[in-house]
């Protein structure tokens, strides 16, 4: 049976998407290939964080444990590791549970979508301030399901246009949840709300990372 490289496991509420406010059990696994300029979890992409190996064996029954039904499957960039669908496959076997995946939108996620239809992704779109937008994998905007969620980063002024364009290009709230949510520190959260009035971005949902409010914007585990 192979192995998963999981820096943490954890309860606590959902602290963004459509599932925001509800608890759930976080799998984080290890690495990323990108290098976002604000990404939070940093810690966890780098090569010498410390891991567990874990089976998917194991990792059910620490979701069983948990008495949690949402499952967010995160890193990192889970959709990395080759043996994921493994993982994706045993944890959707388990009764009762919800399965989220948070995606950097980099990694195609067609062999998942077609596989299995129900997977709830969070997908996000890279914007200029992050530095990474040249990999994002244009061709997942075509698996998108209404129960999906794009989230933009947003960073700058530059962002919110970018992302505008990136909506109307790829229709995206006809296909998708989308969320513009702010770097945390970077951008007043009133600028984006005031964008969104202007341009009548109706189907756009403004969101603040909840669990930066509840907790030290720096506490990992949370």
């Amino acid at each position: 049976m192979e192995t998963f490289q999981v820096v943490e496991t954890f309860v606590s509420i959902n602290g963004e998407g459509k599932k925001a406010g509800r608890l759930a059990m976080f799998i984080r696994l290890k690495g990323c290939n990108l290098n976002c300029s604000y990404c939070d979890t940093a810690w966890a992409n780098e090569k010498k964080a410390a891991c567990e190996m874990l089976t998917s064996r194991q990792i059910t029954d620490r979701i069983l444990e948990s008495g949690v039904k949402l499952v967010t499957l995160t890193g990192g960039e889970p959709l990395l590791d080759e043996n994921i669908g493994e993982l994706i496959g045993s944890i959707l076997m388990l009764p009762q549970i919800e399965l989220e995946i948070e995606t950097n939108g980099s990694v195609p996620i067609c062999f998942y979508k077609e596989r299995d239809a129900r997977l709830s992704m969070t997908m996000d779109y890279k914007l200029p301030s992050s530095g990474m937008e040249e990999s994002m994998c244009l061709e997942n905007m075509d698996y998108l399901r209404p129960w999906d969620v794009v989230k933009f980063v947003i960073g700058s002024r530059e962002d919110l246009l970018r992302a505008e364009e990136i909506i109307e290009r790829y229709s995206l709230c006809s296909k998708a949840i989308v969320y513009f949510s702010p770097v945390f520190g970077a951008i007043e959260p009133e600028e984006i709300v005031e964008f969104m009035k202007d341009r009548k971005l109706n189907k756009v949902r403004f969101q603040i990372q909840i669990h930066k409010v509840v907790w030290d914007p720096e506490k990992t585990g949370v």
